[in-house]
Formats: C-alpha cells, structure tokens, sequence
C-alpha cells in the first residue's frame, strides 16, 4: 500500500490537552494544521493554549515557517481530514468513540493519508476495526506536553501494514520526535504500564500515611527523576553494578526484589485517600496557576533537554541514543 511520508497539512481530531500539544508542535515544525473538536469553546481554549506554548517552542527551536497564524479551525471531521497528509486523533478514551470516529475519518480522509491516535492504551485491531483500510492505521502515543517531549509509542493493530509502522515512526522522527516501536499489542503498552507501577506505590504511600504528595515529588525529582533524564533504569542499574555491570548488580539486589516491599495492586480509592492526594497537591500548587506551572515545566524541559543534548553531542551520541 503506499502512504504520504511527505506532510505538509497536519489534521488534528481532538484539542484538549494531548490534542492541543499536538498542534503546537505541528505548527512549530512549519506545518499547516488544520483541527476539528465538537466541544464548545474549543478553537479559543485552543489557540490560548497555542500562545502559552509558543515561548518554550521558540526557545526550543522552530523550523522556518512556523507560525501559529498557519492553524485553521473547522467545524466538521470531513473539512479536518480532506486535504491532510496525516492525521492525529486524540479523543477521550472511549472504544466505542474511537470506533466511530475512526469510522468517520478513514471515509473522508485521502487513501494515502495515515490516521493514527493518541490513545494511551486501547488495542488499535478494536477500536480501527470499522475504519476503511485499516492497514494505513497506527497508534502514535505521545507524552505530556507532547510539543516539547520527544518520546513517542507507535504500533498498529493485526491489520497495519508494516510499512505504515515504518512510515508513521519517519514522519514522527520529522517532526522532531523519538519514536519507539512497540513490538506487541499489549494494554497500557510501555510507559504507562512503567509509570502505572510508580503511581500505585505512591498512592500506597500517601495512603499508610508515610509521606505527603510533595515529599513523594521531592523523592523523584531530586533523586532517580535526575538520572532518568538521560539514562533511563537499565543503564542506570547497570552502572550500579560497578565493573561487573548489570551481571554483579542482578546478583547482588535481585534478591530483594522477593522482599515485600511494594504493593503493585492499587489501593482503594476512598474519600479519604483522594481528598489527601487533593489537598496535598493543592499545597504544591499553591497561589500559581495552572498556565504558570505549564510555563515553568516548559522551562525546565527545555533546559534539561539542551543539557542532554548538549552532553551527548560532547561524547559522540545522537540525539535519538
């Protein structure tokens, strides 16, 4: 089958959050991006969200171009997709939603054009399963806030082509991303099912009491959160095994891993536990608002991402390594 690698129009379904980083990294990377949300308000909440972005981009980097004057906003699905040469989904994470939306835009959309969703974790063989030409469909999962962190999981469902896989991870690695291809259909798919683990202890924590939410945050920012930046656990571990590597580290902690130590099922969500994870974040927060928080994270992630690229450049690795 043959699909467009070369995109000039961008198609966004959806423009909450994910939707929004979406187009502002599109906009960002000298595309023309044109997007589609039933919800009301959602073209302002839009492009408000657009100029809260647009310093970090900049300082980030934007290709000739780019400018947030190249987004439209439509009214329907069909006037979104006709015209892309790949389109976005980022709807809620409803199946039978997704089902059919993607039913509605695979029968608009150009046949080369590659549809792909931002779901974080339903099977694309389910939710493409009435699109027209479900071998141009993929997933493409990306991370908060997607115009600024690179990492993207692509994957398609029992009736993707595979060189819609290998199409969708060059036209993310265009956009300025570092896609991961995973290689099984698998619920929660990589990081989320990582980052589900973190988030169940921790709310164990807060909830026997041992720590508050901040002290939980301090205990990722300023210690493994760090290290995670540029290495990841693996290598981080593999180091810690000193010369022997990963090797002498397995044998000297893998023991501990048969302690009782964590409690991987989540706690109950009760009253309780969810009116300290409230307040307790509501302390961190404080007098800023959400708009100052999402600028002063834009600002860290765009330093910590030059400190790494910069580090890697100096010992010889690409960007993607």
């Amino acid at each position: 089958m043959a699909v467009n690698v070369d995109i000039r129009t961008f198609a966004a379904i959806g423009t909450g959050v994910i939707g929004s980083g979406w187009v502002a990294r599109a906009l960002a990377n000298g595309l023309d991006v044109v997007a589609w949300d039933p919800a009301p308000g959602a073209e302002r909440t839009l492009r408000d969200n657009i100029a809260n972005a647009w310093p970090a981009l900049e300082r980030a980097g934007v290709k000739p171009g780019a400018s947030p004057v190249r987004l439209r906003f439509v009214r329907t699905i069909e006037a979104c997709v006709a015209d892309a040469d790949f389109i976005q989904e980022s709807a809620p994470e409803r199946d039978e939603l997704k089902r059919s939306l993607h039913g509605q835009i695979s029968r608009a959309a150009r046949p080369d054009a590659i549809i792909a969703s931002s779901t974080s974790g339903l099977l694309p063989s389910d939710f493409y399963a009435d699109a027209v030409d479900p071998g141009r469909c993929v997933v493409g999962h990306p991370f908060n806030p997607v115009y600024l962190l690179p990492l993207v999981e692509v994957l398609g469902g029992r009736q993707t082509a595979p060189a819609t896989i290998d199409a969708a991870m060059l036209i993310y690695r265009s956009l300025g991303m570092r896609p991961l291809q995973v290689r099984k259909e698998v619920p929660g798919f990589i990081a989320d099912r990582l980052l589900e683990a973190l988030w169940r202890e921790a709310l164990h924590l807060v909830n026997e009491g041992v720590a508050t939410t901040g002290e939980i945050d301090d205990a990722i920012r300023f210690g493994a959160g760090i290290r995670w930046s540029f290495m990841g656990t693996f290598l981080t571990y593999t180091l810690a095994g000193g010369d022997a590597g990963m090797r002498h580290f397995m044998q000297q902690f893998g023991p501990a891993l048969e302690l009782p130590w964590t409690k991987l099922a989540a706690p109950a969500l009760t009253d309780e536990l969810v009116d300290r994870v409230v307040s307790g974040t509501a302390e961190q927060v404080g007098t800023r608002s959400i708009k100052a928080l999402e600028r002063y994270r834009d600002e860290c992630i765009t330093n910590v991402l030059s400190a790494v690229a910069d580090a890697k450049a100096k010992h010889g690795l690409r960007f993607d390594e």
